[in-house]
């Protein structure tokens, strides 16, 4: 016989389930995934996506020779309150909307009746490239740590772009086997994937800095330290150095996107969007700090043949299968990495192709009966990176621009939706959302979150150096270039047509009214009204 307390816990899970579901409904859209994530297992997945101290480490070249020891610790401080303001602007959206299509969805309920429908699509197109993009950035890095490693024990090694090719392709192969067939394993999955990666921060911040006794840097050096290599002037070139800590924290919305997959995600899903950012910086911080207490020469590190991480691992052990033992930490951090980045940007084109955003929308929104994912939308997302990963065997410069496009399109897509908000006069969301900040604070994020987002586009197509040649050109802006005029032109082919947006059950509105959207005609007495934002005025 069951036992009581058992039984009781079983029904509330029920009941929460049905409300979630029930909230879901009103905002248009059938409980299809499965609510397995908890409110560690989803943290897990966010922070194993931010990966704060990884991507610190494996990215601390971008900020060495731009702006040097100060712009890579005070960058990722400045970085990261200029996120959280971010995150805060978001997670007002999310505890009143809770829908997996986020930044997108968001943009068309508080946008202007004649252009919500259209700057919907195009945040839409705009989150969807950018995660596709992203997600390739995890093999990319885990695929360079093995490069590394085999370049550490091996003088005469020459890597060619097709060794790091077929590695790519294992961690893309990796991360569709788990998202496709183990995926009632995946809330494990990412649970291990947090605790595997705070300890990998423990210890090896413990490791570096034991061995290294006492020959540290001075505080001076690793809080103060100026470098500029670039040729622009030393702010400009410290302004640069920002974007190491950009990317590490850029990601942050996978909680939306996943929101459609954890119970109570009105309460979770903002407390889960500023967790990870602020776990991310706290770590990141201490992280980076033991890092640069046990570099010999900044120089050798910028230029070292095994990468800097694994220089700076020698600099502190002074012993190869020691260093290669620590960097075994961030190599599997990274295989975690790609599989949730990979299973979110699936859950992105799938919300994407459920509101007839996507061309061949009805294939990317089926959910598998068997395995419960969007399965098509999944075969998407790795299409892409191994698509990518070709682009990586013939230019180097170009997969960087994609991946560095990647960040600024995900960034694009979280200004939106408070700036326009902002114009509003912050009173497009509901007085009744369970995540609300005062309005001192809700202008001072949004405006911050805005101007951040603002500086990162602009910086993020800066050449990292002058002069400029051919191939230290910052192709960035080609690649986002390419992402907006796919928006455009599947808009005038398909979606000024077929696109339907985000819908509304009356009960979610404020008031009775969005001023995004409108009421519809009810097809019979048995139908809930619903509104969705207006057709006829976005043309």
């Amino acid at each position: 016989m069951e036992e009581p307390g058992r039984s009781q816990r079983r029904r509330s899970v029920a009941v929460e389930d049905e409300d979630d579901a029930l909230a879901l409904s009103r905002l248009g859209h059938k409980q299809e995934l499965k609510r397995n994530f908890s409110m560690i297992s989803m943290l897990g997945l966010a922070f194993a996506i931010l990966n704060t101290w990884t991507a610190l480490a494996a990215s601390i070249s971008l900020a060495l020779p731009s702006g040097g020891a100060s712009s890579v610790i005070w960058g990722l401080i400045v970085a990261g309150i200029c996120n959280l303001c971010l995150a805060a602007s978001l997670a007002e959206f999310l505890s009143a909307y809770p829908t997996a299509g986020g930044q997108y969805h968001w943009a068309a309920i508080v946008s202007w009746k004649r252009w919500a429908r259209g700057i919907s699509y195009c945040t839409g197109w705009i989150n969807v490239a950018g995660w596709v993009a992203l997600s390739a950035t995890g093999g990319l890095l885990g695929s360079t740590f093995i490069v590394n490693i085999i370049v550490l024990f091996n003088d005469d090694y020459v890597p060619q772009a097709w060794h790091q090719f077929l590695i790519y392709i294992g961690f893309a192969v990796f991360a569709l086997v788990v998202n496709a067939f183990l995926t009632r394993t995946l809330p494990f999955f990412t649970k291990a994937a947090f605790f595997w990666s705070l300890a990998g921060f423990v210890i090896i911040s413990i490791t570096v800095l034991a061995c290294k006794s006492p020959d540290y840097q001075s505080g001076r050096f690793v809080y103060g330290n100026l470098v500029n290599e670039t040729g622009w002037p030393d702010g400009l070139a410290w302004l640069l150095g920002l974007l190491q800590g950009a990317f590490a924290l850029t990601g942050f919305d996978a909680t939306a996107h996943m929101i459609e997959e954890i119970p109570r995600p009105q309460v979770q899903g903002p407390r889960i969007m500023l967790y990870c950012i602020a776990i991310g910086m706290v770590t990141g911080f201490i992280f980076l700090s033991c890092l640069l207490f046990c570099v010999n020469d900044v120089q050798a590190v910028i230029e070292a043949p095994a990468g800097p991480l694994l220089q700076i691992f020698m600099d502190a052990t002074n012993n190869r299968a020691g260093s290669t033992c620590l960097l075994m930490f961030p190599l599997v951090c990274m295989l975690f990495t790609t599989t949730t980045l990979v299973c979110t940007s699936s859950r992105m084109t799938y919300a994407f192709a459920r509101d007839r955003g996507m061309p061949f929308s009805s294939v990317f929104a089926k959910v598998h009966p068997g395995l419960d994912v969007p399965l098509n939308a999944l075969l998407w997302t790795t299409g892409w990176v191994v698509v990518f990963g070709c682009i990586l065997l013939g230019s180097t410069s170009a997969f960087n621009a994609i991946t560095s496009a990647s960040v600024v399109a995900l960034g694009v897509s979280y200004g939106i939706p408070p700036a326009i908000n902002a114009l509003r006069g912050r009173r497009m969301l509901p007085e009744t959302r369970s995540f609300k900040l005062s309005p001192w604070a809700g202008w001072t994020c949004n405006l911050v979150g805005i101007a951040w987002t603002i500086l990162t586009t602009i910086l993020f197509v800066f050449p990292p150096e002058i002069p400029v040649s051919a191939d230290s050109m910052n192709y960035c802006v080609v690649a986002f270039g390419i992402i907006l005029l796919i928006a455009g032109t599947t808009w005038i082919l398909d979606g000024r047509k077929h696109y339907k947006g985000p819908q509304l059950d009356v009960d979610a509105m404020l008031d009775g009214k969005i001023l995004g959207a409108e009421p519809l005609q009810v097809a019979s007495d048995s139908e809930k009204p619903t509104v969705q934002a207006k057709e006829g005025d976005s043309n």
